[in-house]
């Protein structure tokens, strides 16, 4: 299925013209655009981090192997 705005559709065909080096280029461009982070965001995942940690080193909440978390979306 295709999402696709006009515009994408037409920077798409453009892009499709590139060399294979300069689309992998465009391609991690964008990529890393995605990337861009929300210092707000962050801070808030830090101290939940922080207190996860704290929880743990009382006692209060148990560690789960990666496993067991991998195993339940496999």
């Amino acid at each position: 299925m295709r999402i696709m705005d006009s515009t994408a559709t037409a920077i798409a065909a453009q892009a499709c013209k590139l060399s294979p080096l300069a689309r992998l280029e465009l391609v991690d461009a964008i990529l890393g655009s995605l990337d861009e982070s929300d210092q707000q965001v962050d801070r808030q995942w830090g101290q939940e981090v922080e207190e996860r940690l704290v929880a743990y080193r009382r006692g209060e909440m148990k560690a789960v192997p990666l496993e067991d978390i991998l195993a339940k979306y496999r």
